[in-house]
C-alpha cells in the first residue's frame, strides 16, 4: 500500500494544533506571529521525524514565490550554452534560487510549449535564447510582469531586457584580421536563420569585405542541415571546389566543426593552408592542428549581466524602470589558422 505523504493538515492533527500555526511555524513566520519558542522547536522536530517535504507549487501559489529560475537555450549540449548555464548556475544559487536548464532546438513550438509548462508551474523569471517566432509569447509574459531576459539573441521591435555581444563588429574585426594577413577570396559560411545575431555576422562580414575592396562570397546552409551536420557536401563545394579561396570564417563554432571534418577527408593539405576563423571559441579550437583562431564571448560577463538585470526584477525593485539592452564585446583568439598567408 502506497504511504500517503506528509502534509501541513495531519502534522496539525498530530500535535493537535491550528493547521495555521504549523503553516506559519514551517514557513518561518512562527516568531513574527507570536508562536512560542517551545511549540516552534516541536512543530520542527516532527516535521524532521516525519520527513515532511513541502508541495512546491501550492508554496509557490501561497508565497507568489518558487525560488525557481528557467534557463532555455537552444541547446543545453553546446560548449557555449552549457558554460554559460554553469556560472549563472553559480550565482543563482548564491542569491537562493535553483535554475531548470531546458533545450528548445530553436524550434518555436517547443518553446512556446516550455514556457508555458513553467508559467503554469510558477517559477519566478526566465533567461530565454528565444526561437525565431516567439516574440508575442515573450511579449505575454512581460504584460503579466513575469522577469524575462533574453540571453545572445533578441527582437529589435520588442522591449524586452536582453544581454548579447556585438556580433557585428567581432565579426568585423575577425575578417579585418584576415585580410590584414593577405588573404583575398575570403569566404562565409552561415546559416539561413534571420535572427539578429546571425544577421549581424554577416552584416560585420560584408562590411569589411565591402571596406577592402574584396568579392562577397557567402554560403547560407539551412539551419536543419547546419546543426544535424549534414551539410558537408555544400561546404566541401564552397571550400575546396572553388578556385583561389584561400580562406573562411565559420559563423558558429559547430559549422567549423562540420568544415574541420571536411577538410581532412577530402583536402587534408589545405588544412594549414587555408585562412580559418569561427565564431565562438571551444577548447577543441585549442589544440586542433593546425589551432584555430576565434571569436571568444565573454562568459563570465554575459552570466555576471544577465543576473544584474533579473535579481532586481525578481525582488520586483524595478518593475517600472526601462528594459535594459546591454552590448558586451567579443575577443579575437588569435591564433595559427588565421595566420596561414603570412607564413
Amino acid at each position: 500500500m502506497k504511504k500517503k505523504p506528509v502534509s501541513i493538515k495531519s502534522i496539525a492533527e498530530h500535535l493537535k494544533i491550528s493547521v495555521t500555526t504549523v503553516s506559519f511555524v514551517l514557513n518561518g513566520k512562527g516568531k513574527e506571529k507570536h508562536i512560542s519558542d517551545l511549540l516552534i522547536q516541536k512543530v520542527l522536530n516532527y516535521a524532521k521525524e516525519v520527513n515532511y517535504t513541502p508541495n512546491q507549487i501550492a508554496q509557490s501559489l501561497r508565497t507568489g514565490k518558487s525560488n525557481i529560475l528557467v534557463f532555455m537555450v537552444e541547446d543545453i549540449s553546446n560548449s557555449f550554452f552549457s558554460k554559460l548555464a554553469r556560472i549563472i548556475e553559480d550565482i543563482a544559487y548564491s542569491k537562493g534560487y535553483k535554475v531548470i536548464f531546458c533545450s528548445n532546438e530553436n524550434n518555436d513550438e517547443k518553446s512556446i510549449e516550455l514556457i508555458r509548462l513553467f508559467k503554469f508551474r510558477q517559477v519566478d523569471g526566465f533567461i530565454i535564447v528565444p526561437s525565431p517566432g516567439i516574440k508575442s509569447v515573450i511579449q505575454e509574459l512581460l504584460d503579466e510582469n513575469i522577469p524575462v531576459v533574453l540571453l545572445d539573441r533578441y527582437f529589435s521591435d520588442l522591449d524586452c531586457n536582453s544581454v548579447v555581444v556585438d556580433n557585428e563588429q567581432a565579426t568585423y574585426n575577425a575578417i579585418q584580421h584576415l585580410i590584414d594577413n593577405h588573404f583575398k577570396s575570403i569566404g562565409f559560411i552561415t546559416t539561413d536563420s534571420t535572427q539578429t545575431q546571425m544577421t549581424d555576422r554577416r552584416g560585420g562580414y560584408e562590411r569589411a569585405i565591402a571596406e577592402a575592396g574584396l568579392v562577397s562570397n557567402v554560403l547560407v546552409i539551412p539551419y536543419v542541415e547546419s546543426s544535424a551536420g549534414t551539410s558537408r557536401d555544400s561546404i566541401k563545394k564552397f571550400i575546396i571546389e572553388v578556385e583561389n579561396r584561400d580562406a573562411v570564417f565559420f559563423a558558429t563554432n559547430y559549422l567549423a566543426q562540420t568544415g574541420l571534418k571536411v577538410l581532412k577527408k577530402n583536402a587534408p593539405h589545405l588544412i594549414n593552408k587555408l585562412g580559418m576563423f569561427t565564431f565562438d571559441d571551444n577548447e577543441f579550437f585549442k589544440i586542433h592542428t593546425p589551432t584555430i583562431s576565434a571569436v571568444s564571448q565573454p562568459m563570465v560577463e554575459i552570466s555576471t549581466e544577465v543576473m544584474k538585470i533579473l535579481l532586481p526584477l525578481l525582488q520586483r525593485k524595478e518593475a517600472n524602470e526601462s528594459p535594459k539592452r546591454v552590448v558586451l564585446q567579443g575577443k579575437l583568439k588569435i591564433r595559427e589558422s588565421s595566420l596561414a598567408a603570412s607564413n
